[in-house]
């Protein structure tokens, strides 16, 4: 398939030779990169760029850290088990315990995700605490770094008039980039099938054929 595809032209014979003589005429300042195919790894760079930029920018992987995950976290820091095992064995240990301890709750691969240190969440527990306090969604929270902050989204608004701040599982965003990824691979490819197949090189040599042709195209746009 992929050889009847590199043999195949849209063109017509026709436009087919005229390409051939022109394009034997010219000596494109040298560089030539003729009538070959479009290199392979070239074509599967291209893919991998744009399925990689699509994985990034997924809730999978590009998702910011919700104030929601670490509630369990904030909420087990003040226990006495923790501040036992703070005080003993020190904040590495207190951190894999209350790891531990939120295995089995709905953010735990996100936990695996988003790594924290005690010393994070000292600066981040206040801030959630007080939203806590408040009973807003802290899905709709970012936390950047020591800051927990509205999520930079824009979706419905609830009946009580605040809206979802939450990154949703597909964006539209990714809609529009699939339809222009898709238009600029059909257009690549049209104006490739347009050449003659790549079995044909030029060899740039003038003839008085191709003068003539080049005479012809000269008055035509005279």
């Amino acid at each position: 398939m992929a050889e009847l595809y590199n043999r195949v032209s849209s063109s017509s014979p026709e436009e087919n030779e005229i390409t051939k003589k022109m394009w034997n005429e010219e000596d494109l300042g040298g560089t030539r990169e003729d009538n070959n195919r479009v290199p392979m790894f070239v074509v599967l760079t291209i893919v991998l760029t744009i399925i990689t930029a699509f994985l990034v920018t997924a809730p999978l992987w590009g998702q910011r850290p919700t104030a929601a995950i670490y509630v369990d976290y904030v909420k087990a820091m003040d226990t006495p088990e923790i501040q036992s095992i703070m005080n003993t064995a020190g904040d590495t240990a207190a951190m894999a315990k209350m790891f531990k301890m939120s295995q089995n709750t709905p953010y735990a691969r996100q936990l695996i995700q988003h790594p924290v240190t005690m010393d994070d969440l000292r600066l981040i527990k206040p801030q959630i605490e007080a939203l806590m306090a408040k009973g807003v969604d802290l899905r709709d929270f970012s936390v950047i770094g020591p800051i927990v902050k509205i999520a930079n989204f824009e979706g419905n608004f609830r009946e009580d008039g605040t809206r979802v701040r939450q990154q949703p599982s597909w964006d539209k965003g990714y809609t529009i980039d699939i339809f222009f990824v898709l238009i600029f691979y059909i257009v690549v490819a049209m104006v490739i099938k347009r050449l003659p197949p790549s079995t044909w090189q030029p060899v740039h040599a003038r003839t008085p054929e191709t003068e003539r042709l080049q005479r012809q195209q000269q008055g035509g746009s005279n």
